[in-house]
C-alpha cells in the first residue's frame, strides 16, 4: 500500500511538472493543463483518488497550500504600486469587484436555483482573475500598452481582494446556517477580521523587524518565513475559524509595504514553492471532480459563461472606465479578457470541503461550476482574443522594444539613449539602488531577478522584441540568455563581452557566451564601456538622410574595429595599466527606424541603414 501511494504521489508530481512545462512551451495558462491532467488521472482513468490517497490530511494540505498562495498574493499588494497604476485599476479593484460579485451571484441564483448565500459565495470566488492566467494571454494577444498594463495589474492585485471577500462571505454563511442571529454573526465576523488583521500584522511586523535588523542569517530567511506563515495561519485558525487565511494575506501585505526589508529572496522562494504547490494541488483537486456533476449543469453552464463574458465583464468595465478617455475599442478589449484562475479553483475546493462538513445545501455546486468557469473563460479567451484585438485595431505591432538586463550606469546610459530615440526600453536589476536611479531619469524598470517566477508573473514584456544582457555579472547574462532564448529566439539576444583581457586579446571569452551575438564589438567588454563612460565618452545621435546614407552604409560594411579617418582615437585612463589608446568614436551602437525599432550592431554584423533613421554611436566629449 505504501509503495502504491508513493508511486501515485510521484505520478502527481510528474503530471504537474509536465503540465507546467507544456504550458510554458505553448504559452498557455498552466492551470488549464493542470486541470486536464487531474481530470485524466482521476475521473477518466481512475488512477488517482485524492481522498483515499491522503485521507485525513487532504483538508489540512489544501488549507496550508491555499494559505501560502494567498500569502504570496499579499506580497504583491504594495500601496505605492496601486497608486501608480491609475484610476482604472483602482476602480476595477473596488467598483468592478463589487459589480461583478453582485451580478455573478444573481446569475448563479436564478440559473441554478441555489440559495442566495451560496450564490453570493460563488460570486466572491468568481471575481478573481490572476497573473498566472493573464500573462500568457497578454503574450499571445499583445494588446496596446495601456490595456496590457491595466489587465496585468488587475490580475496581480485582485487575488487578495477577492480572497478576503470570499472568506467573509463564507464565514457569514456558516454562522447563519448554524442558527446564529444577526448579533452573533456580526460578532463572529468582527472576531474573524480582528484576529486575522491583528495576528497577520503582528507576525508580519515581527518578521519585518527581524529581517530589517538582520537577526536572521541569509540561509534561514526562506525557511523562517515559511514557518512564520504556517504559524500565523495555525494560531489565527485556532482562535477563530477562517481567520488564518485573512492573517496570512495581511502578513504578506504588511511585508510588501515594510520599508527597508529585502523581499527578493522571500518572493523568489515563495514563488517556487507556490508553483510546486499549485502543480500538485490542482492535479489533486481536478481528480476529485465528478464528470457527472459537470454534465448535470447542462446548457445552463453555457448560458452562465455567455453572461459572464458578454454582459457582466463589459458592464463592469464600462462603469470603471467612465471619464478615463478610453476609446470604445479599448474598452471592448479590456472587457473581453478576464479569465478566471488559481485562487477561484483553490478557494472553491477548500470551501466545499468545509461546507460539506456542516451539510449546507447547494455547496456541491461550487467546485464543478468553478471549474467550468475557469476552463470556459481560459479556452474561449485564449482562442479568440488575438483576432478580437486585431479586429478592434488595439493590437501592438511586432514587438520592437528592448529588455536590458542590468540597470547600473552603463545600462542606464544606453537605455536612456534608446528611449530618447523612441525605443521602448525596460531595465531589469536586482539592486534597489540601481532601479531607483534608473527610475529617476524616466526609465521603466523591473526590480528583481529576471529569470525568477516573480518575473514570470510581474515582468510585462508586452512590446519587447529583443534582450540585451548588459549586467556586470557574466553568470546573470548567461542565465538570462538561456532563459529567454525560446521567448525571443537566439537571433534577438545580445550579450556584452565580459572578457577582462586587453583589446589585443579579445579571444579571452567564456565559451558559454560565445554562442550568442556580442554587443557592438568583441573589443568592447563591459569593463571597457564602463571606463569609457566614466572618462566622458557619451552616446550621440546622427540623423540619417540621403546625403550621408551611402557613405554610412559603406562604412557599415567594414568591421566595427576599423577606424575611419574622420574619427579620432580616444585615450582613456585605466588606473591599473596606465593610459592606452582605444578606438571608441567610431563605435556604432544602434540604428533606430521611424517606428522605434532598434537594430543592434554586433561584432559580426551591421544593419543596412535607411533615410529617416537615427544612428546612435559613441562620441568623445570634445565632439560636442
Amino acid at each position: 500500500m505504501a509503495a502504491s501511494a508513493v508511486g501515485i504521489l510521484a505520478l502527481v508530481g510528474a503530471a504537474g511538472a509536465a503540465s507546467q512545462w507544456i504550458a510554458w512551451r505553448i504559452k498557455l495558462p498552466s492551470i488549464l493543463l493542470l486541470l486536464f491532467a487531474g481530470i485524466l488521472l482521476g475521473p477518466v482513468l481512475g488512477w488517482l483518488h485524492p481522498d483515499e490517497l491522503l485521507g485525513d490530511i487532504l483538508f489540512p494540505f489544501i488549507s496550508i497550500a491555499v494559505a501560502i498562495i494567498l500569502f504570496e498574493g499579499g506580497l504583491t499588494l504594495n500601496r505605492d504600486e496601486i497608486r501608480g497604476h491609475g484610476r482604472v485599476v483602482r476602480l476595477l479593484l473596488t467598483v468592478g469587484v463589487a459589480l461583478s460579485w453582485l451580478a455573478i451571484a444573481a446569475t448563479v441564483h436564478y440559473l441554478f436555483d441555489v440559495t442566495w448565500a451560496i450564490a453570493f459565495l460563488f460570486g466572491s470566488i468568481g471575481v478573481v482573475t490572476g497573473p498566472t492566467v493573464i500573462k500568457p494571454l497578454l503574450r499571445i494577444v499583445r494588446p496596446s500598452e495601456k490595456i496590457s498594463q491595466v489587465l496585468h495589474w488587475e490580475g496581480i492585485l485582485v487575488d487578495p481582494v477577492g480572497a478576503m471577500l470570499a472568506i467573509l462571505v463564507f464565514e457569514y454563511i456558516v454562522e447563519t446556517e448554524s442558527g446564529g442571529g444577526v448579533i452573533d454573526v456580526g460578532l463572529v465576523l468582527a472576531s474573524l477580521v480582528t484576529v486575522g488583521f491583528a495576528f497577520g500584522a503582528a507576525f508580519g511586523a515581527a518578521l519585518a523587524w527581524l529581517l530589517k535588523n538582520r537577526h536572521i542569517p541569509d540561509f534561514l530567511v526562506e525557511s523562517t518565513t515559511l514557518l512564520s506563515v504556517v504559524a500565523a495561519f495555525a494560531v489565527s485558525e485556532h482562535l477563530q475559524h477562517e481567520a488564518g487565511l485573512v492573517a496570512v494575506t495581511i502578513m504578506g501585505i504588511w511585508l510588501a509595504n515594510s520599508k527597508g526589508v529585502r523581499l527578493q529572496e522571500i518572493v523568489h522562494f515563495k514563488e517556487n514553492l507556490t508553483i510546486l504547490l499549485i502543480s500538485g494541488l490542482f492535479v489533486l483537486l481536478a481528480a476529485r471532480l465528478e464528470i457527472g456533476a459537470i454534465m448535470n449543469l447542462g446548457l445552463s453552464a453555457l448560458l452562465f459563461l455567455f453572461i459572464i463574458q458578454f454582459l457582466i465583464r463589459p458592464i463592469s468595465v464600462l462603469f470603471c472606465t467612465i471619464g478615463s478617455g478610453w476609446s470604445w475599442q479599448e474598452r471592448a478589449m479590456l472587457a473581453w479578457i478576464a479569465p478566471r484562475g488559481i485562487v477561484a479553483a483553490a478557494i472553491s475546493s477548500l470551501f466545499l470541503l468545509r461546507l460539506e462538513a456542516v451539510d449546507i445545501t447547494g455547496a456541491e455546486l461550487l467546485v464543478p461550476l468553478a471549474f467550468v468557469m475557469i476552463i470556459g473563460t481560459v479556452v474561449f479567451q485564449s482562442v479568440s482574443s488575438k483576432a478580437v484585438a486585431e479586429k478592434l485595431s488595439v493590437r501592438n505591432p511586432d514587438p520592437n522594444g528592448v529588455l536590458i538586463i542590468g540597470a547600473d550606469s552603463v545600462a542606464r546610459t544606453l537605455g536612456k539613449s534608446l528611449k530618447e530615440a523612441g525605443v521602448k526600453v525596460i531595465l531589469s536589476d536586482g539592486s534597489g539602488r540601481n532601479v531607483r536611479e534608473a527610475r529617476s531619469i524616466g526609465l521603466k524598470t523591473f526590480h528583481g531577478h529576471v529569470t525568477s517566477a516573480h518575473a514570470e508573473s510581474h515582468l510585462d514584456l508586452t512590446g519587447i522584441g529583443s534582450v540585451i544582457a548588459l549586467s556586470k555579472s557574466q553568470d546573470l547574462n548567461s542565465l538570462a540568455a538561456l532563459h529567454f532564448r525560446n521567448e525571443f529566439d537566439v537571433a534577438n539576444i545580445y550579450i556584452v563581452n565580459q572578457a577582462t583581457g586587453s583589446p589585443e586579446n579579445p579571444e579571452e571569452v567564456s565559451a558559454d557566451l560565445a554562442a550568442y551575438q556580442f554587443l557592438f564589438s568583441r573589443e568592447h567588454s563591459y569593463q571597457n564601456l564602463s571606463h569609457l563612460f566614466e572618462s566622458g565618452v557619451h552616446v550621440s545621435s546622427l540623423k540619417i538622410d540621403e546625403g550621408n546614407l551611402e557613405q554610412l552604409n559603406t562604412m557599415s560594411s567594414s568591421s566595427q574595429q576599423d577606424t575611419d579617418s574622420a574619427l579620432a582615437l580616444h585615450a582613456y585612463e585605466d588606473g591599473s595599466s596606465g593610459t592606452e589608446e582605444f578606438p571608441c568614436n567610431n563605435l556604432r551602437l544602434f540604428a533606430v527606424d521611424g517606428v522605434g525599432k532598434a537594430y543592434i550592431y554586433t561584432a559580426d554584423s551591421s544593419p543596412t541603414l535607411e533615410a529617416g533613421w537615427q544612428l546612435l554611436y559613441l562620441a568623445d566629449a570634445s565632439d560636442d
